[in-house]
């Protein structure tokens, strides 16, 4: 810090010792114009105007005059050259000494908190922003570290009467906070390495994404085995739900339906392209597409994501039967095609109403793509495989259309799939203006009343 300090002096004292010396050193190379005996023939000076009088002094004066230039530059060569050595060398110190202060205090970061290593969290930055105290959610998109006994009160002590749905690593309930706010909480049963890992990469995830397609973390919990997650609620449940549940997807029109998969699209697009390193999803499926009371769709479920480049390293192969790419199962290669596939599977849910996998027999399943895949590119059997909900309620047109999305996703090839970009785009025109895309519905006329006759 004194070497800081000292730095300003040095600097100006450099700059004034070679202001003051500049003349000698350029008359000194001028006048002797030699490194080491060689001679070296310069061209005659020119006279400038006010140098033009030195010629009309006597020989004695000029020669006098010379001499003592030279004892003068000969004086203060030398300590023109021990200031600059001295500058430079501290120079090179302090650069020494920032160099090992920053390395020093990388390593000290990269060093595990040791409160973070006892629990086995990797949320040092969530937690040095949080306080440990903090009892409610904060503004929405923010992620909050939660009390315990709020939340196990808030579900009536995980009663199986607040049960939302049940999933891989737990289940969700249905949560009411102080203020009658209502959430979505995720116990997560942590018995294994696999789910505290997914725990921490939902966590470290979602608190860095903000989307309005992609579910909100509002905020987390840790207490001795439990670990929480605390979400938006979702007032529509989750896709899965709608359409292969009671109703059937009765209350999913087809406009409802595109505007569901044009969502999607975009919370997807966002992770591909707009996060930096980009994130692959891995695991979308109907049961991780979320619908509030206005039927807007989010993903959700980040625990199997990955970010680009993470995938190289040796992971463990995860998804769900009927939405894992060909790729991805036979082989392990994981890229952002491998997600084009999978909603390319919804796309095909959305549309005929069917899950993703069948079962034919005790041992035999079929899956959605198998048994479609021969009559989505025939015109004369797509309409009759529809949803029979939705079937003759869209222009044919469009569903040629989504038909022929859905079969570009699913191709076995990845490089034949679009990128989710291009899907986005092909979807657009065929969801309604006040939906969120493009299409302006023409109003059916009313029917005009016959005329009675007089």
């Amino acid at each position: 810090m004194r070497m800081f300090r000292l730095l300003p002096v040095l600097v100006l004292s450099l700059c004034a010792l070679l202001a003051a010396s500049q003349p000698t050193f350029l008359n000194a190379v001028s006048v002797s114009g030699r490194i080491g005996r060689s001679p070296i023939s310069l061209p005659a000076p020119t006279l400038s105007p006010a140098a033009a009088p030195m010629s009309a002094y006597p020989p004695g004066v000029h020669m006098r005059s010379y001499l003592g230039h030279r004892v003068f530059q000969k004086n203060m060569l030398i300590p023109v050259i021990v200031a600059s050595s001295a500058f430079f060398a501290a120079i090179l110190s302090l650069c020494v000494w920032f160099y090992h202060r920053s390395h020093s205090h990388r390593s000290m970061k990269k060093r595990p908190h040791t409160s973070d290593s006892e629990k086995g969290l990797g949320l040092g930055p969530i937690l040095s922003k949080l306080n440990s105290s903090f009892r409610v959610v904060g503004k929405k998109g923010s992620v909050a570290l939660m009390d315990f006994k709020l939340l196990e009160k808030g579900t009536n002590k995980f009663s199986e009467n607040e049960v939302l749905g049940v999933g891989g690593f737990g289940c969700v309930y249905k949560a009411k906070l102080d203020d009658n706010l209502y959430v979505a909480v995720k116990k997560i049963n942590a018995e294994g390495s696999d789910a505290e890992r997914e725990f921490q990469n939902e966590v470290n995830l979602l608190s860095r994404i903000q989307h309005p397609n992609i579910i909100s973390l509002l905020g987390y919990c840790t207490h001795e085995e439990a670990r929480l997650l605390v979400y938006e609620l979702m007032g529509n449940g989750s896709l899965e739900t709608q359409l292969h549940g009671p109703s059937h997807g009765a209350a999913l029109s087809w406009h409802t339906r595109m505007k569901i998969a044009l969502d999607t699209a975009r919370g997807l697009e966002y992770l591909h392209e707009n996060c930096n390193p980009a994130v692959i999803h891995r695991d979308l499926k109907t049961s991780n597409i979320l619908l509030d009371p206005n039927f807007n769709a989010k993903i959700s479920d980040f625990g199997l994501a990955v970010t680009e480049g993470s995938h190289n390293k040796n992971i463990k192969l995860s998804g769900t039967l009927g939405y894992v790419a060909p790729e991805y199962l036979l082989d392990g290669k994981l890229t952002d095609k491998s997600d084009v596939y999978a909603f390319g599977v919804v796309l095909l849910e959305l549309l005929l109403g069917r899950k993703p996998v069948e079962k034919l027999a005790p041992s035999q399943c079929q899956s959605i793509v198998t048994w479609a895949m021969p009559q989505l590119t025939d015109r004369s059997k797509l309409p009759n495989i529809v949803d029979p909900v939705i079937k003759d309620t869209m222009d044919l047109k469009h569903l040629y259309q989504v038909a022929a999305v859905a079969v570009l996703c699913v191709q076995p090839e990845p490089s034949y799939r679009p990128l989710i970009t291009d899907v986005l785009h092909s979807l657009i025109p065929l969801v309604p203006v006040e939906l969120g895309g493009t299409l302006r519905v023409n109003p059916q006329p009313a029917p005009v009343a016959p005329s009675s006759a007089s």
